[in-house]
């Protein structure tokens, strides 16, 4: 289904109503999407021109556009089945668009760019885990997966930060669904990539997990970092670093 956009640069603040619109298909479906003007001195690192995606033959959302700098977070909400995670996968270059363009520092991106590859850090909802493995042969393996070689010291300080010590030689068929996520959660301390994309970051995790994962992104922001995660929950950031995207 078509969705209206708007566009966003730094910094971000509060929200603006979508506009009018001239036709009852229009009129049924909006996007509300934080917009302000450009900060000359905190330039677009991530923008996204006219964006369309379908499932089938189902229009998921057209005319999307946004522009993030470094610093910023954007937070994708709407109901099951709007294309939220599509667009999470086109951002990370994992999925084509139907129509439109993806920027990465002012240079167009497709599926798969190896420059891409280099900048994201995608946390899917499901963690990609391996039953049968430990929790620190899971975490070593995605840190590999992802270009990270860490060191056995490595492994267990990002093991530590998330609270997973104890369970550092538990296979993972042994840890509930929030131990299994903060797994991933440790692997963002050894991935050190610009661009966060998140999906459903804090499904499943405690309200201390939670936290934890908040103030993840928030140090991540604090050190330029970009960050695009899809919600259901609200997430405790400041809301003058935070724009928001509604699929409908």
């Amino acid at each position: 289904m078509a969705k209206r956009d708007r566009r966003l640069s730094s910094p971000p603040g509060p929200q603006r109503a979508a506009s009018p619109y001239n036709s009852p298909l229009q009129a049924a479906l909006h996007t509300l999407l934080t917009s302000h003007a450009a900060a000359p001195d905190n330039p677009a690192m991530l923008s996204v021109h006219e964006l369309a995606a379908r499932r089938g033959h189902a229009r998921l959302f057209a005319e999307v556009g946004f522009a993030l700098a470094a610093g910023q977070a954007l937070l994708i909400t709407g109901a099951n089945g709007t294309g939220k995670t599509t667009l999470l996968r086109i951002l990370a270059g994992f999925s084509m668009p139907e129509h439109g363009e993806t920027r990465w520092d002012g240079r167009a991106y497709k599926p798969f760019d190896e420059r891409i590859r280099h900048v994201v850090a995608f946390a899917g909802h499901s963690p990609a885990l391996k039953d049968e493995l430990t929790t620190v042969e899971n975490l070593s393996i995605l840190a590999a997966l992802s270009g990270a070689r860490s060191t056995a010291a490595q492994l267990d300080d990002a093991l530590a930060a998330v609270s997973l010590s104890r369970q550092r030689a538990l296979p993972a068929r042994s840890l509930s669904q929030g131990q299994r996520r903060r797994i991933g959660l440790a692997r963002l301390h050894l991935v050190r990539r610009p661009l966060w994309i998140l999906d459903e970051p804090i499904t499943a995790l405690d309200a201390a997990g939670a936290m934890l994962m908040e103030s993840m992104i928030a140090a991540h922001l604090d050190s330029g970092g970009l960050a695009v995660a899809a919600i259901h929950q609200p997430l405790g950031l400041a809301p003058e670093r935070c724009a928001r995207l509604a699929l409908s």
